[in-house]
């Protein structure tokens, strides 16, 4: 996205700060990884179109306004920061929203096809976007929870990337956050679930009696 276009999306759906985290795991243990794995996240801190509203209140026109436009946003970093979305492998979600509003606020600009589908599609991945979300002071840390962008079965994947903004959100924002890696955890070793045998508590009689 260009840069005037960024600028225009930012003033547009109310962004008041962008966050961007990243890091590169080089050594586990004193030991490489097989190759050099980086994750980040980006967050966007969006002034909350609800508060003051009731429970019953409607959301679908704001999200069809802001949420394709957050996705758009947070992807465009993600990508820059991690070298191109050929080079991510695994992907997930979330928003923390302001003290003000209701955790559904939260869940309308992360959990429809307006922010989900763009965001996979952009990023080039197939499965379901796995996701945290909150509500909290400002400051509040989160854990964002990543699969696999293809294969959310591959366990290799399954990992976790730190998300705060020292000063949000503030009561009446919501933070949303994008996240991604270009590769698995450090070292992995416990299998994955498609070659799994199958167990259940009968098979393991023995160790749970």
């Amino acid at each position: 996205m260009q840069q005037r276009n960024r600028k225009r999306i930012e003033a547009g759906i109310g962004i008041r700060k962008l966050s961007l985290y990243r890091e590169e795991t080089v050594l586990e243990l004193g030991k490489a990884p097989a190759s050099p794995v980086s994750r980040a996240s980006v967050a966007a801190v969006v002034a909350n179109p609800w508060v003051g509203t009731g429970v019953t209140t409607d959301l679908s026109a704001e999200v069809g306004e802001v949420a394709p436009l957050l996705a758009k946003l947070l992807t465009d970093r993600l990508i820059d920061a991690l070298g191109g979305a050929d080079r991510i492998e695994a992907f997930g979600k979330a928003a923390i929203v302001g003290t003000a509003g209701e955790i559904e606020h939260g869940g309308a600009l992360i959990h429809t096809p307006y922010f989900g589908n763009l965001m996979r599609e952009f990023l080039q991945g197939e499965s379901i976007i796995c996701f945290a979300d909150t509500r909290a002071e400002a400051g509040e840390e989160l854990i964002v929870p990543m699969w696999h962008k293809e294969h959310a079965a591959t366990r290799s994947h399954y990992q976790t990337v730190s998300a705060r903004v020292p000063d949000a959100p503030r009561a009446d924002e919501i933070v949303v956050i994008a996240a991604a890696s270009t590769g698995p955890r450090p070292h992995p070793r416990i299998g994955d679930r498609a070659t799994d045998p199958a167990i259940t508590a009968q098979t393991l009689e023995a160790v749970l009696s």
